[in-house]
């Protein structure tokens, strides 16, 4: 994918390098308050004091090395950021040319071995994935070793069918699609409601496929090899292959992403339509 050259998106949160500590929550006018008329009644004020620091809860504190530049990841991490920006520009033209309104762009929080989101703790083990609860995209970068190593996925543009598909969720939740899954499932069967979310996973496939087909149009960034790469991506993370690696069997009632062959045709269908009204895997029976 070209990319070196081209612009990168601002709506990152880049916790990269950051290591927590604890610190102390500090003394508030209340616990000044009452030193002061410890000393007045004749009390010891700094006793006062003390007893109202050692109360304060300790609150977290993130620190980040500067040099971001230095880390092995750094690459990797700017062109995840172009990426981003990619299908910012992509999006910002078809919401309000397919939809009639104006796209709102996610942040996306990059981040090494474990985060917080509003959607609970995240780590290295986690993925990527999108929190609907403040609209945001988490990665841990290693998860592209993991891509290469575990799922057999290698190049650039593997990467960024990843980040175009959690933006996709992004796209779902704005499009109030993510919550009325999330309502209908909670009248469902377990099994009923895999099936929901299967569904919701190969809807956000076509829509990688419909922002690689506009950017490739808008922007040219398609090498030889790249949408090969981010076939043989959807194809790694289907359920089937990924159960018959981890068990030596798969259990198609436990898919919840669906079949290496349901995500590449999904995302070849948008890649080739380019249109979000093609996109419903809800209104389907031939997923």
């Amino acid at each position: 994918m070209r990319w070196q050259d081209s612009e990168r998106s601002k709506n990152v949160d880049d916790r990269r390098g950051q290591t927590m500590k604890k610190v102390g929550g500090g003394i508030g006018i209340g616990a000044i308050i009452m030193a002061v008329l410890a000393l007045f009644l004749g009390g010891d004020p700094m006793a006062v004091l003390q007893n109202a620091a050692q109360s304060q809860p300790a609150q977290t504190q993130q620190n980040q090395s500067a040099d971001l530049e230095s880390r092995p990841d750094y690459a990797l991490g700017e062109f995840v950021k172009v990426v981003l920006k990619e299908t910012e520009d992509v999006w910002n033209a078809q919401f309000p040319a397919q939809l009639g309104r104006n796209y709102q762009p996610p942040v996306l929080v990059l981040y090494d071995r474990q985060t917080t989101s509003a959607c609970g703790a995240a780590s290295s083990a986690t993925g990527p994935f999108y929190c609907p609860g403040d609209q945001k995209l988490y990665i841990d970068l290693s998860f592209y070793q993991e891509l290469q190593t575990r799922f057999g996925a290698s190049g650039d543009f593997a990467m960024a069918y990843i980040v175009a598909h959690e933006v996709a969720h992004h796209i779902q939740f704005l499009l109030d699609i993510t919550t009325q899954v999330e309502q209908q499932k909670r009248r469902m069967s377990k099994t009923e409601g895999n099936q929901m979310s299967v569904r919701l996973e190969l809807q956000a496939d076509y829509l990688a496929g419909v922002w690689a087909h506009h950017g490739q149009k808008m922007k040219g960034f398609l090498e030889e090899g790249d949408l090969e790469e981010a076939v043989q991506a959807a194809a790694a993370v289907g359920d089937d292959r990924i159960q018959k690696k981890s068990r030596g069997y798969v259990v198609p009632d436990s898919f919840t992403h669906g079949t290496s062959e349901q995500r590449v045709r999904w995302f070849k269908k948008g890649l080739l339509s380019g249109k979000l009204q093609d996109g419903d895997t809800f209104g389907t029976n031939n997923l």
